[in-house]
């Protein structure tokens, strides 16, 4: 029997996401094509061993962004960053963070909250001894 692979121009989708370096690893791959947020050409799939061919556009969310993935080329082995670049196109890069983005925590009044250093000095000097 042959394998799946031996399709000329074609390969398995969670090898090939894994050989793109789009995810860590083939495991990471394969779980998030059956988790079914993975779609082949606006089709969802829910099977890792699903090919795909050079052409297709894939659309997945990875982290804070969707990202939607045009097929280039079946990947070979998995190669450093720039070999793997070359396997697909990005349709849709990410949106530059903005400062509003990067805010830690919610913005909260002044005053509440815990003290400042300077807090802390204001209300020790009002209850310091006058006569010291």
């Amino acid at each position: 029997m042959a394998d799946a692979d031996d399709k000329p121009g074609s390969q398995r989708i969670d090898r090939w996401l894994w050989y793109a370096r789009l995810l860590k690893s083939r495991t990471l791959a394969a779980t998030l094509v059956t988790s079914g947020k993975l779609r082949v050409n606006s089709e969802r799939i829910a099977k890792a061993s699903r090919l795909v061919r050079p052409g297709d556009v894939l659309t997945f969310p990875l982290g804070d962004h969707v990202r939607v993935i045009k097929v280039l080329a079946p990947g070979t082995r998995r190669g450093p960053a720039p070999e793997a670049r070359l396997l697909y196109e990005d349709m849709a890069p990410p949106q530059p963070r903005t400062a509003e983005d990067k805010t830690v925590g919610p913005a909260r009044d002044a005053g509440s909250g815990r003290p400042t250093k300077k807090d802390r000095r204001q209300t020790e000097a009002l209850r310091a001894d006058p006569t010291d």
